[in-house]
């Protein structure tokens, strides 16, 4: 059965290449159609430019590009992309969406865990990472590493795309049914209100030598995004443990890999996303990556359950995090239809049946 409105699965994705409404100037990649998204990928250049910027209304985002471009920068034979920085780069990727048929759009797991900030915006948008229903025209990234100098070319798929028709996120009172029916997250008493279930964080940590999680270096070499499994994870990365106290001080402007204390299903007929950050929590952002596929965690793709690994970022003041803080929410979506491959199942997917791990980049 596909219902009126949801998410578009695998199926449904491909149609959209097969009728016109998803264009590309190079064939797809072998894998770039995910269970419930899209992997966008970068095109042939990257412009250097002064400020992030939001084309608004009255404007595409060649307008602005074309007063705010520093320089450009050929990205065929792959090209260093600066911490500090702000490149918008055109996707290779675009779009004739019809009137029903809206986006929104992520970056990557892995890219979220190398902590580099990237935001896809549309002409005449007034909001970076949703394309309203009906556009035609250009994708653009914007990419801003913020620890870790990066190495990207052509065909690097930093972002991702889902698709979505009507109104397909479940109510409060859905998610509790779900929850009974399905257990969303590993808890006894889960929380559930503004529309999602809450997520905690760990901090009692595993393994013999407590760990807890991740803070990232300064001043480490480049990160290749599209070679997997190269690099030593004490050139970029300090180890950090609980010592007993079950809490830990963020300090500002630095970068942390944290997980989840509950384990995360999400089953095959729906779709999970991580809501932005919430002020009313504390003073830092969690988890820049979103999206959580159809079979996430899901015990017959090889999940049994997978904790959510965190990206932690404190602004302007010291914060200290407390084992079993709340610091996100899970919401969830109706898929139009299940997907014909499920998350971990047969995908290569890189993060099913998780617990506390960097990103695919780092060997261990």
């Amino acid at each position: 059965m596909i219902r009126t409105a949801g998410i578009l699965a695998d199926r449904a994705i491909g149609a959209l290449f097969d009728g016109g409404r998803l264009k590309s100037e190079a064939p797809l990649d072998h894998d770039q159609i995910q269970p419930a998204s899209l992997d966008l990928r970068l095109g042939s250049k990257a412009l250097r430019v002064r400020a992030s910027f939001m084309p608004g209304r009255e404007h595409t985002v060649a307008d602005k590009l074309a007063r705010l471009t520093l320089h450009e920068i050929d990205l065929e034979p792959g090209a260093v992309l600066e911490t500090g920085c702000v490149y918008i780069v055109p996707l290779m990727e675009s779009l004739d969406l019809p009137d029903d048929l809206s986006a929104s759009c992520n970056p990557k797991s892995s890219t979220g865990r190398l902590d580099i900030f990237t935001r896809v915006m549309v002409d005449h948008a007034q909001e970076f990472d949703k394309i309203p229903a009906g556009y035609k025209g250009q994708l653009y990234l914007e990419i801003s590493p913020r620890t870790f100098p990066v190495i990207v070319r052509r065909g690097s798929r930093l972002s991702q795309i889902r698709f979505r028709t009507g109104q397909a996120l479940l109510s409060e009172a859905d998610v509790v049914a779900l929850h009974e029916a399905e257990t969303l997250v590993a808890s006894e008493n889960p929380n559930v209100s503004g529309g999602g279930i809450a997520l905690s964080i760990d901090l009692k940590g595993t393994g013999p030598d407590g760990l807890i999680g991740y803070r990232g270096k300064h001043h480490t070499s480049v990160v290749d995004v599209d070679r997997k499994a190269v690099l030593d994870v004490l050139d970029f990365w300090e180890p950090l443990y609980s010592r007993g106290r079950d809490d830990l001080i963020l300090d500002p402007d630095e970068f942390y890999i944290l997980v989840s204390r509950e384990a995360v299903h999400v089953p095959p007929l729906y779709a999970a996303e991580m809501t932005p950050y919430d002020p009313l929590v504390g003073e830092f952002r969690v988890h820049y990556a979103g999206f959580f596929d159809p079979g996430f965690g899901h015990a017959p793709s090889g999940g049994s359950g997978s904790r959510a690994v965190l990206e932690v970022r404190s602004h302007e003041v010291p914060f200290i995090l407390e084992h079993g803080q709340i610091v996100g929410r899970l919401v969830f979506e109706h898929m139009q239809e299940r997907p014909q491959a499920l998350y971990g199942s047969g995908l290569g997917s890189n993060y099913q049946a998780q617990g506390l791990k960097l990103s695919k980049h780092f060997r261990g």
